[in-house]
């Protein structure tokens, strides 16, 4: 197992100033990650959908038809031939369409980002805030952001160009950023979500109950990984 150093980033919005500033701490272990937040906004909006299926049966018989009758007789001659005979045929056997069955579908399995925020609202269900919902554009800008960060091999919640994580969220189409918690290095949701839950900083904006929307990125290559949240 390779050990790394562990490098937390903390962001911390001074009001007074409306600057930010970042704290470190240091220790080891697999991965590395880090965390900002910004001032309480209000929240969003969101939705579902779903669809029904339904079947029928219909029954299918046969009837017999009797023979018909006549009251002239047949003629006769020096070599009589066999009356006609009419056959008949036995109705063909009854069917019964059994209604088509709809099996339930199976379940799929959550993306690796699906995993992420179920184990978030696990969390946040234990410290009694409500669930986040997934927001497309909160995602849309957690995942670029874990693509470019592999992309360019760097870490850190600024990126080279200096745009920050809430220039990034709006750039995206959300207008109202909260927080963000990065980490490179870990290997499944449950690995990430460990690391972040035994980091202060990180725990606090899971556990932010004023936050109410998540977003999250992974990008496979260096494992880098990306939490956007909105209010």
């Amino acid at each position: 197992m390779v050990m790394v150093s562990l490098s937390v980033l903390l962001g911390v919005f001074s009001a007074a100033t409306g600057t930010w500033m970042a704290t470190a701490e240091g220790n080891t272990s697999e991965a590395a990650a880090a965390a900002l937040v910004l001032p309480n906004e209000p929240g969003g909006s969101g939705g579902t959908s779903g669809t029904d299926l339904n079947g029928h049966a219909q029954n299918h018989g046969g009837q017999q038809q009797p023979a018909p009758t006549t009251s002239a007789a047949a003629p006769t001659t020096s070599s009589a031939a066999p009356a006609p005979t009419e056959t008949s045929t036995p109705p063909p056997p009854s069917t019964s369409e059994a209604p088509p069955t709809t099996k339930p579908a199976a379940r799929v399995a959550p993306s690796v980002a699906g995993q992420v925020l179920d184990l978030v609202n696990v969390e946040r269900g234990k410290a009694g805030c409500k669930a986040l919902a997934e927001e497309s554009h909160l995602t849309k800008a957690a995942q670029d952001y874990s693509d470019d960060m592999s992309a360019r091999n760097f870490f850190s919640h600024t990126n080279p160009e200096g745009v920050t994580f809430d220039q990034r969220i709006k750039t995206a189409g959300y207008s109202k950023p909260g927080a963000e918690n990065i980490a490179k290095g870990q290997t499944s949701a449950a690995q990430v979500m460990d690391s972040w839950m035994n980091s202060e900083g990180h725990r606090a904006n899971i556990l932010n109950c004023s936050l109410t929307k998540l977003g999250v990125g992974f990008t496979k290559a260096g494992n880098y990984w990306v939490q956007d949240f909105g209010y």
